[in-house]
């Protein structure tokens, strides 16, 4: 990998064929149509609407209202049990890194036509130290890493539908975000744009 990107950070484009992408969205389409389905979070403390909705696998999913961020066991508009994680994804968690315990969360970012994803550092975890994974399938987007301090030198790389990259070590301390997505790019999400999966572990060992 080049150097100019901090240790524990890993790119594997192209990791999930087709069939493998398509798997993967078809479990994310049969969760949001059940009961799990997209919703639009809000920031802490101002309301404000958070553009890209979302949803999640697994036993604990991420949510963020005015009350702030946090991982709940349950949807907050229905009340029920998040969907279990989809076996591709524990697979991917053991192939790409040496944690010995499995994530568990899987939040499901859906980026429409004009989202992005603000720089920011994910520390809601209370293992801050496990990795994090991240699969994109869908329109191709814009990656951006920085330091472990807002501002300063970035780096950018466009993701393609099927790429990962996993955030570990000093990478899992960086701000990062979405910039742009290459909208109408890809034909694999149903209603268009990006589909960003992110695999993490909340509770330590």
């Amino acid at each position: 990998m080049n150097t100019k990107f901090p240790d524990g950070f890993m790119y594997r484009p192209e990791y999930f064929s087709r069939a493998g992408q398509q798997s993967l969205m078809d479990a994310v389409t049969e969760a949001v149509r059940g009961d799990a389905p997209f919703f639009q979070g809000r920031m802490p403390r101002t309301g404000q609407a958070i553009s890209v909705v979302g949803s999640n696998f697994g036993p604990l999913g991420w949510v963020a209202d005015i009350d702030g961020y946090r991982y709940a066991p349950t949807h907050p508009k229905t009340g029920e049990a998040w969907p279990p994680m989809p076996q591709m994804l524990l697979d991917i968690w053991d192939d790409l890194t040496n944690y010995p315990a499995p994530p568990e969360a899987c939040l499901i970012n859906w980026y429409r036509e004009g989202n992005k994803m603000g720089m920011h550092v994910d520390r809601d975890e209370q293992d801050v130290n496990a990795p994090i994974v991240s699969i994109s399938l869908g329109d191709p987007s814009r990656y951006r890493l920085g330091g472990q301090t807002r501002g300063g030198k970035t780096f950018s790389l466009k993701l393609s539908s099927g790429d990962v990259v996993v955030l570990a070590s000093e990478a899992r301390k960086c701000y990062h975000g979405i910039d742009k997505i290459f909208y109408g790019q890809s034909t694999l999400v149903p209603k268009g744009g990006r589909i960003n999966l992110t695999l993490r572990r909340v509770n330590r060992v």
